[in-house]
């Protein structure tokens, strides 16, 4: 090995063991402390094109060799045994190690090239660059599903409940406060959730939703605070973040908070009150700064006399609370809801796009709508599915309406506006009840009303 002035006692005694492997390495480098070259050997000068007359003693590394990693070494006093390092048009196989004194101290780290021609490693480079690629991509997709998917505009609407609507999430939007959206099913809750965080202060942070009633209640705080290394037999090695963690700086949006359930809401009443989390398994606390938007299709008020669901974690999330009118309360938005909803359904190639007829939208007034706008959408692409052409008209409507509401004909409910009213309502009780195949108390939860209320409209209408 060649003469290496000045060179501490440990790095000499590396060099010498590496010295040994003859041809085995094709360069080799030494750093201090602070990552600034304190010798180089001339084969290595010659890989990177460096002239022998060049003065890069006491550089900082990165100046002369942009990808080099020995700083990382030095400060983590971790080797990196093998790895890959681009050096212009040309790729190095390279081994980083860190220098210790006597004493187990940082001296510096020192650097091999072991190939500088790796065709033959092609094979394992291509399937690297792919692995690469396709990490990229998963990564992309993921952030992308933690953005917003929809603003305020998609909701759809121009009467007078949508437009006070709007002006209220519009407001709250402006707030960091907990907030809940109460409504029935298919109102449209989550398209609200996205559209506060869309105008809001934390709208570059991420949006992470999470359907509680959709979760397995053994992993849903798993879920929720993630797990810790270890934490369970089959657990993973590397610890997994919760929802909580992963919405760190954004929004925490809880879809049917109402199906939570009561050992969850506790924890989830210390994480908003504290601001602070203990991961499954773990005795570590972390912080975590989100804002929570919470919704539910339950009424939480008859949860919280059956004592199914904590007072104090109710009044936690409900401090800016947002109601959804449902469809058969804006019945004047059904036509421009019906239009929009026709624009994402599937039409033959020879067709511009589908047309409603004014009586096809005025027979859809008159149906209750206890799915709201997901049923709306649902009737529309039967509809759909049945037109021999591009035009939906009333008879395909009634077609594609539930039976009982498709029995309805126009002079059954004619009249003025108590009896419209009326029959819409009725309707409605119908379909819950044939949904919830003739549950009343779930029939009830799927209209948003107690079972109170619900035994009486049952009663007024003859319906019992």
């Amino acid at each position: 090995m060649q003469e290496i002035p000045n060179l501490p006692k440990s790095v000499a005694t590396v060099l010498d063991a590496f010295s040994s492997l003859g041809e085995s390495f094709k360069g080799a480098i030494t750093v201090n402390a602070d990552a600034r070259i304190t010798w180089i050997d001339e084969r290595y000068r010659q890989l990177l094109g460096i002239a022998p007359e060049a003065k890069i003693v006491g550089e900082p590394v990165e100046d002369i060799i942009p990808h080099s990693l020995l700083r990382r070494v030095v400060e983590t006093g971790r080797p990196i045994l093998i790895d890959i390092m681009a050096f212009d048009d040309k790729q190095f196989v390279v081994c980083r190690l860190p220098l210790r004194n006597e004493h187990g101290e940082i001296q510096g780290a020192v650097g091999f090239v072991f190939y500088e021609e790796i065709d033959y490693l092609a094979p394992i480079l291509e399937k690297f660059e792919t692995m690469q690629k396709q990490l990229t991509r998963a990564q992309a997709a993921l952030s992308r599903e933690r953005q917003t998917k929809y603003s305020l505009s998609s909701f759809v609407g121009a009467s007078a409940p949508v437009r006070e609507l709007k002006a209220i999430v519009r407001r709250f939007a402006l707030r960091d406060g907990a907030a809940l959206i109460l409504g029935e099913t298919g109102t449209g809750k989550e398209l609200l959730a996205h559209a506060m965080h869309q105008q809001s202060d934390r709208a570059d942070g991420p949006f992470v939703a999470v359907n509680v009633a959709a979760i397995p209640e053994a992993l849903l705080e798993a879920e929720f605070f993630g797990v810790a290394p270890g934490a369970f037999t089959g657990a993973d090695r590397r610890p997994r973040k919760g929802k909580f963690e992963l919405a760190h700086g954004g929004t925490l949006f809880l879809d049917e908070i109402g199906d939570m359930p009561a050992a969850l809401q506790a924890k989830l009443l210390r994480a908003l009150q504290e601001g602070e989390f203990e991961p499954l398994g773990s005795n570590t606390v972390k912080k975590v700064d989100a804002r929570i938007i919470a919704a539910t299709s339950q009424p939480l008020e008859q949860r919280l006399e059956d004592k199914t669901f904590r007072a104090d974690l109710y009044y936690r999330i409900a401090v800016l609370t947002i109601y959804v009118p449902p469809l058969r309360e804006r019945l004047d938005d059904i036509g421009l809801i019906a239009e929009s909803l026709l624009e994402s359904i599937p039409r033959p190639r020879d067709q511009r796009g589908w047309v409603v007829t004014p009586d096809a939208v005025e027979q859809l007034t008159r149906h209750g709508w206890p799915g709201n706008v997901r049923e709306l959408r649902n009737v529309l692409e039967r509809a759909a599915a049945m037109a021999p052409s591009e035009v939906i008209d009333i008879e395909l409507v009634r077609r594609a309406l539930p039976r009982d509401a498709a029995r309805m004909a126009p002079n059954q409910i004619a009249g003025d506006l108590a009896d419209r009213l009326a029959a819409t309502e009725r309707a409605a009780l119908v379909d819950a009840l044939a949904a919830e195949d003739g549950s009343r108390s779930a029939a009830a939860r799927r209209l948003g009303v107690s079972r109170s209320q619900f035994y009486e409209k049952l009663k007024r209408h003859q319906l019992e």
